[in-house]
């Protein structure tokens, strides 16, 4: 196992690529809330580590070492997020940060017995893939709520949001992953939608739309 420091850096680098490849370390900066210069001087060492492949000016990628560590800890994360909702009774806008806590304690030993207990999960409450033990993942990408046509009925698959006040406004409205629904009204000029989730109407913004992703 790498430092907490480590596979914060690990984690947040494999986030970001998957949205850009390379990665700048400004974003890095920013995602970690870290000064340019702490960023530099870790990515210089997580490169010398072969973690990282690194070109000044250019970005950094993670290399396939880099990748594998990135996402056993990304497994982690996930499966104590599903152990903390399933097992132990929180709510989902809770679990990020408890989950934060934990994964740098956690054995991998510990996270399969977990795995095992929860029944191998594919996805946590969020709707997120899942690594498995030997780092395969489910690569879909499924599109945007936003990108619904009305008039169409989606399924939430997945909840890319992580702030917690958020979370529980979504959760309010019932898009939870596996809700059903329909697509009512797009306003124009980056509006709103209207929804019916559950025989219920619902209006959501269309940022935290485009943070849905839903399946046909």
């Amino acid at each position: 196992m790498f430092s907490p420091v480590v596979e914060d850096y690990l984690k947040a680098i494999w986030k970001l690529q998957q949205a850009e490849a390379p990665v700048s370390t400004s974003r890095i900066a920013e995602q970690l809330g870290l000064t340019a210069a702490a960023v530099t001087a870790m990515v210089k060492r997580l490169a010398e580590q072969g973690l990282l492949q690194h070109e000044p000016y250019y970005g950094v990628q993670l290399t396939e070492s880099g990748e594998r560590a990135s996402l056993s800890i990304i497994r982690r994360h996930r499966v104590l997020e599903l152990f903390l909702t399933q097992m132990l009774g929180y709510d989902w806008d809770r679990v990020h940060e408890e989950a934060e806590r934990l994964e740098h304690a956690a054995s991998d030993d510990l996270i399969e017995r977990l795995a095992r207990l929860l029944g191998e999960p594919e996805r946590d409450p969020h709707g997120s893939a899942i690594p498995t033990a030997e780092g395969e993942l489910d690569r879909i990408e499924y599109p945007v709520l936003a990108d619904v046509e009305p008039g169409s009925a989606a399924r939430v698959v997945e909840v890319r949001v992580e702030e917690p006040d958020q979370l529980r406004y979504l959760g309010s409205l019932g898009l939870y992953p596996g809700a059903e629904l329909e697509v009512i009204e797009i306003a124009p000029f980056e509006g709103p939608l209207s929804l019916r989730v559950g025989g219920e109407s619902r209006v959501i913004a269309r940022a935290l739309a485009q943070r849905i992703h839903v399946s046909a």
